[in-house]
């Protein structure tokens, strides 16, 4: 009788739980399940949503969120849901722009790219975990920053706007 071969196996294989496959499906569907013939462009159900003023965006987001949902079930750090969470607010915000929105989310595929983030994560070794949690770091405040040059932009834009209109109804009164 033969002695059993043990064949080293990774720690890290045996600890990394198996992504749900229903959330890769989720993302190619909500992302980039439809392609633009010749053009090669992919876009998926949030785009055709956020045609729907106001529905549409809310709708597609609760599909981010069950993503996100499953990020924390999976035990990611709290940098990498905070960085998968801007992805989804950064989407919806943007998204709900009229034409505009429409366009972004064609490109920004927040689902597709949070499921890469929490597959990445989930892949790492306990010696990367380190290096990515700075980099999720540096991105939640890079992304910070620009939402906060955002919302300042807009209220520039909206007191000129007050500004103008308050002129022109002024100059209507008068004239």
């Amino acid at each position: 009788m033969s002695k059993p071969q043990n064949t080293p196996t990774s720690v890290a294989a045996e600890r990394l739980p198996e992504l749900a496959p229903e959330l890769e499906l989720l993302a190619a569907w909500m992302d980039g399940v439809f392609r633009v013939p010749f053009v090669g462009w992919r876009f998926g159900l949030d785009a055709i949503l956020g045609l729907l003023p106001g529905v549409g965006d809310t709708a597609s987001s609760v599909a981010s969120l069950y993503i996100l949902s499953a990020a924390h079930r999976y035990g990611v750090t709290r940098a990498t849901l905070l960085r998968m969470a801007l992805n989804v607010v950064l989407d919806t915000v943007v998204g709900a722009l009229p034409l505009v929105g429409d366009v972004f989310d064609v490109y920004w595929k927040s689902n597709q790219r949070n499921v890469v983030i929490l597959k990445r994560h989930m892949l790492a070794a306990q010696s990367e975990q380190g290096k990515l949690q700075r980099t999720d770091r540096w991105f939640v405040v890079l992304l910070i920053c620009l939402l906060a040059m955002l919302m300042i932009g807009s209220i520039v834009v909206a007191a000129m706007l007050v500004t103008w209109l308050l002129a022109a109804i002024s100059n209507f009164l008068r004239g």
